[in-house]
């Protein structure tokens, strides 16, 4: 048996989260209260209290989910020792391999130790900001495409007069399509009479792993030029290739690269199950990837550790 472990992405958020382990772990509260002072906000009372309108916003609900999956990880892995590194006890066996879905590829990292907690929760703070700014800048959303392979969806956007194209392969048979409001539109009414099941417009801020994030990659860019980044301790599946990543200089190009690219999710689970990974663990708030898992291979076994 080979295990991995998945960390959830953005939309995962619900106001409560982690409160819990707040409340029973010191070394879950000690990782909150440093991610407050890193930060200079009480993150951690936006995550226990909300409202919810402030836990969505995109810079501030992308640090509440890494550092939730980050207090899960590091409650399961080391109860009362080392956050990471130390020896693994508790409910969290052998694991040799990880994967985070977009925001969820730093908690990867940070659990790997290619990326130190506190690098982590300034940079997503930062993608968030940026990602945000991008989203304020032209009228923009996304869509989940659900019964229409990726070659029908990419034909069809392509066909679209406007910015609009695949922003995240979560399964075969579910792909969420992003760009300018009216593209995004325009390509839904199409992919309906092409034979898609179902389009569900996304409740998001703007149009994210698209074109349309250029800025925001740019300046992401420029903060991990000044982040010390090592090769990872375990395998992490990179989110822009479907395939591991091993070197610094790797990682850095495709956290960037990542914002305005594809999640090619489905490929990375496949890449993991490839490898004879049959056990999952599904760490940080939500379910949304075990539910994804059963879309992909139902035969693989995935675990949620609720926060």
């Amino acid at each position: 048996m080979k295990t991995a472990l998945l960390f959830p992405g953005q939309g995962a958020q619900f106001v409560g989260m982690g409160k819990k382990l707040y409340d029973e772990q010191p070394k879950a509260k000690e990782l909150y209260q440093r991610a407050d002072e890193i930060l200079g906000f009480q993150l951690s009372k936006i995550c226990f209290e909300g409202p919810e309108e402030s836990l969505n916003k995109t810079n501030i609900c992308q640090p509440a989910i890494l550092v939730t999956s980050i207090v899960a990880f590091s409650v399961m892995s080391a109860r009362g020792g080392s956050a990471f590194g130390g020896k693994e006890t508790g409910e969290l066996p052998e694991w040799s391999a990880s994967a985070g879905l977009s925001l969820g590829e730093y908690t990867a990292l940070v659990a790997s130790e290619a990326l130190s907690f506190e690098d982590a929760v300034r940079l997503v703070e930062r993608r968030g900001t940026f990602m945000q700014d991008d989203c304020d800048k032209t009228k923009s959303t996304m869509a989940s495409i659900v019964g229409l392979d990726r070659q029908k969806i990419q034909e069809v956007c392509s066909s679209i007069d406007g910015i609009v194209g695949i922003a995240n392969l979560n399964s075969l048979d579910q792909i969420v399509i992003s760009g300018e409001y009216n593209a995004v539109q325009q390509a839904s009414e199409k992919l309906t009479q092409a034979g898609a099941k179902r389009v569900i417009p996304l409740k998001v801020a703007g149009a994210f792993h698209s074109p349309l994030m250029k800025s925001a990659e740019t300046k992401l860019t420029r903060e991990l030029a000044n982040v010390n980044i090592k090769s990872p301790a375990r395998g992490v599946v990179s989110n822009v290739t479907g395939d591991y990543v091993k070197t610094p200089e790797q990682i850095r190009s495709n956290l960037s690269r990542q914002v305005s690219s594809p999640v090619l999710w489905a490929d990375s689970m496949q890449r993991l199950i490839q490898d004879s990974y049959d056990t999952f663990y599904e760490i940080g708030p939500g379910k949304v990837l075990a539910g994804l898992m059963r879309r992909i291979n139902p035969n693989i076994k995935v675990i949620n550790y609720e926060v």
